[in-house]
């Protein structure tokens, strides 16, 4: 609604104007509705979206990867994208760390049966036998080299998660007495899948159950077993 103008001062000997015809008085204006707040990308949806991330990741790495490619794929708007993330690198770690997990960690009585279950899988096709993981993965080491915020959000949000699945296998194997009790664990978390990732990525080796074993017996078991010189 307009404001009423301040009356214009006028000099006395003049008469007042009139005042202007007022326009017949109607219902005041009434501002329109707050926009309700747009709904949050949970549950089916957001499991939707981060499914498409990681086709689109898989498709065409993490530098070529979109907010737009993602949001086609997922058949969703961009702005239904930013609601949730702030930018590709944020949106491609939680896709990542969605990723499967297993449920309960693999507990044979051995650390040579858990090792092979946790990196072999539960199931074919699982842990360092599954050929979407390890392409994954090859997206990552591009992105860590190049996005510093895509590094910091992986080592901030998926390693400690990761780490902690295989220091448990490593804890209880020291408890039954089968590594030395000086044992560089950080070390050794990290000994089987780099050295077979490195065969795979750099040797051209296939990830297979033969090829775990062998690293198994071979290097892992004799070097915690042992210590050095022995």
């Amino acid at each position: 609604m307009l404001l009423p103008m301040s009356p214009v001062e006028t000099d006395a000997a003049e008469p007042a104007a009139e005042p202007s015809p007022q326009r017949a008085a109607g219902p005041s204006p009434q501002r329109s509705a707050e926009p309700s707040p747009r709904p949050r990308v949970v549950g089916e949806r957001e499991r939707e979206i981060l499914e498409a991330t990681l086709e689109v990741l898989e498709d065409v790495g993490y530098d070529r990867l979109t907010m737009d490619a993602v949001a086609a794929r997922a058949r969703a708007s961009k702005a239904t994208l930013y609601r949730r993330w702030n930018g590709k690198a944020r949106l491609v770690v939680e896709a990542l760390h969605a990723t499967k997990t297993p449920s309960e960690l693999p507990d044979t009585g051995s650390l040579r049966g858990d090792l092979a279950e946790l990196f072999c899988g539960f199931a074919p096709g699982s842990g360092l036998m599954d050929r979407r993981q390890v392409a994954l993965f090859a997206s990552v080491l591009t992105a860590i080299a190049r996005d510093a915020d895509f590094a910091a959000a992986w080592r901030e949000h998926v390693v400690p998660h990761k780490r902690a699945l295989s220091r448990e296998v490593w804890d209880r194997a020291l408890e039954r007495g089968e590594i030395r009790a000086d044992a560089d664990l950080e070390l050794f978390e990290a000994a089987l899948p780099g050295i077979v990732l490195h065969r795979v990525f750099v040797l051209g080796d296939e990830p297979t159950p033969e090829l775990v074993a062998r690293v198994i017996d071979q290097i892992v078991l004799p070097a915690a077993s042992r210590g050095p010189g022995s």
